[in-house]
């Protein structure tokens, strides 16, 4: 490599790298911008020019949210909805993953043609009818109701059915020979293999949960029975809507999806990886 070639992959490196800050700075700002607001008083937020930082600094509208707000009873909400999609999601498809990579059955393909049909369906288009469904069940305003629909996530069970179709058929030709149950082959051979995938597959499963908004917003109509991404948008009073309590409302709810993701961050990273790689 000469020494012009040597400079062009030098300037391409600085150009890509300041593409990347730029592109990181633009895409923090907005999070930046709720935090700081949040601890500026009212009248500093609604003033019509920038301050990227306040003139006066307080933390009263955090005090609000957490004293004058049902932000406890929201989070409870949240925590038991978003673990039960978590738990209810990922072992329903781990274990249909592994029906459909590892026995016969009729109609096996079948099935596994409708599950990777059902990406060409949006979500939202059976908003309609989960609402119906749920209303005459009369699980409107409970737990059940939030959580049941939320239960189709098909490329947890495509994730699943790859992992478990690339094990070596030795293994389960082993245990077959001593006489192993499939339960058995399944809790003792395939589910110790796949721990690292089923770890990633729950913590996005739990963010995504966390953050759904449309249908929970839809399933309740109870001040207490809501979620806490439906709660915050109810952080107000007679007198309209405080922009400071609302952001300081959202900063308290995204914090445990942000502690999760910063702390699991290669786990999300492998998760989100399959999920693309399904998907393209």
């Amino acid at each position: 490599m000469n020494a012009q070639t040597a400079r062009r992959l030098n300037l391409a490196g600085l150009l890509i790298t300041l593409f990347t800050v730029v592109a990181a700075i633009l895409w923090a700002f907005p999070l930046y911008w709720g935090v700081v607001s949040s601890l500026k008083p009212e009248d500093e937020v609604v003033r019509p020019y920038i301050e990227l930082w306040p003139d006066t600094l307080t933390f009263s509208h955090y005090i609000f949210a957490l004293t004058e707000t049902e932000i406890g009873r929201w989070y409870l909400n949240s925590v038991v909805t978003a673990l039960s999609v978590t738990v209810l999601t990922v072992s329903s498809s781990l274990l249909c993953g592994y029906a459909i990579s590892q026995l016969e059955f009729p109609f096996r393909k079948l099935l596994w043609w409708l599950i990777l049909a059902s990406f060409m369906v949006p979500m939202q288009t059976l908003i309609v009818n989960h609402f119906e469904l749920v209303a005459n069940l009369g699980l409107i305003n409970t737990w059940a109701g939030i959580v049941l629909p939320q239960l189709i996530h098909p490329v947890i069970i495509i994730v699943y059915k790859q992992f478990f179709d690339g094990v070596p058929k030795d293994f389960r030709e082993a245990a077959v020979m001593d006489n192993a149950s499939e339960w058995r082959i399944l809790t003792r051979i395939y589910i110790p293999m796949n721990w690292g995938v089923t770890t990633a597959l729950c913590i996005v499963c739990f963010i995504w949960s966390w953050n759904s908004f449309l249908w929970p917003f839809l399933a309740v109509t109870r001040t207490d029975m809501m979620t806490i991404t439906v709660g915050i948008t109810q952080v107000n009073d007679a007198f309209g809507v405080y922009y400071a309590r609302e952001l300081s409302a959202a900063v308290l709810a995204g914090l445990p999806v942000a502690l999760a993701y910063l702390i699991f961050q290669r786990r999300v990273t492998e998760a989100i990886t399959l999920s693309a790689g399904i998907k393209g």
